[in-house]
């Protein structure tokens, strides 16, 4: 069974900074890519960042590229999201999945293994 836990979400200020994780089980995160995702209030899903295996290993969306970053810990299973300069608009519920999918500029990079797991997502608020 292939679980994926989300946390670390919450309030910060605009310019400031928070870390996500998405800890798994049922697989090894060093084995699959792992991709990010967020839902903002009344919006379409979005992939923002993608931790792939095989190079260049990372990649973001224009929204978040230069100020997202994402890192995995073998040891513990868990795939983190760094996100710094945080803006209002980076208000959202953030999800991971076993799965990528996303658009820089026109391109669109997609990695899917026939599995289709999702976390249940953490809030994130930027706000004064």
């Amino acid at each position: 069974q292939v679980q994926l836990v989300e946390s670390g979400g919450g309030l910060a200020q605009p310019g400031g900074s928070l870390r996500l994780s998405c800890t798994v089980s049922g697989l090894a995160v060093e084995d699959y890519a792992i991709g990010w995702f967020r839902q903002a209030p009344g919006k379409e899903r979005e992939g923002i960042a993608c931790l792939d295996d095989s190079e260049p290993y990372t990649r973001f969306a224009d929204s978040v590229e230069g100020r997202f970053a994402v890192s995995r810990d073998g040891i513990k299973n868990t795939v983190y999201l760094q996100m710094n300069s945080l803006k209002p608009e980076d208000t959202a519920v953030y999800s991971c999945a076993t799965k990528c999918s996303l658009f820089q500029g026109i391109t669109y990079f997609s990695r899917y293994y026939g599995m289709d797991y999702w976390g249940k997502g953490t809030p994130v608020t930027v706000s004064p």
